[in-house]
């Protein structure tokens, strides 16, 4: 009796068994894995952008007038070298011969890279053009000042207002 117990016990497990293997139809398909590497790269180029403010003298008296403006530099990679050049405007004659103009009355001016009015701003590179590095945090603006000063004692008709537009290069 026991070893009929132990029989029926055993029919339902073999029965399940092969129940089992009936539900996968067909041996699973054996796979294949390739590999392959590849190279992500990105080159950063520096870029850098310039702008700068208006300087104005105000009242022209006779007397010698001097005023500032700013220039600030911006760039996409920290400490990037650079140089700032200032051209001889609208109405300039020569590298730093420059001309504020009201029609065909001319007032002259000149632009400096230091508060003593002694080093000129123009455009050649290493010459007479201001050098600097951005700044070490990537698009943060470093600022540059532009001296002006108009000579005393010329003599110009009272007409208004003079004017002259310069252009600010940067070389990087």
């Amino acid at each position: 009796m026991k070893l009929t117990n132990a029989i029926k016990s055993a029919v339902p497990v073999a029965v399940l068994g092969f129940l089992a293997l009936g539900l996968t139809s067909t041996p699973a398909a054996a796979t294949t894995t390739n590999t392959t590497t590849f190279t992500v790269s990105a080159t950063v180029q520096a870029s850098c952008s310039i702008t700068g403010t208006n300087l104005g003298f105000g009242n022209y008296t006779g007397a010698v007038a001097t005023a500032t403006s700013t220039i600030t530099v911006t760039c996409n990679a920290a400490s990037t070298p650079y140089n700032i050049g200032l051209n001889p405007g609208a109405h300039g004659t020569g590298p730093y011969a420059r001309n504020m103009a009201n029609g065909a009355n001319l007032l002259s001016y000149g632009l400096f890279q230091n508060a003593t009015w002694t080093t000129n701003w123009g455009t050649t590179v290493n010459t007479d053009t201001e050098a600097g590095t951005s700044s070490a945090t990537a698009m943060t603006g470093t600022s540059v000042t532009i001296y002006g000063q108009i000579p005393a004692n010329q003599v110009v008709a009272p007409l208004g207002v003079y004017n002259d537009t310069i252009t600010a290069s940067i070389t990087y």
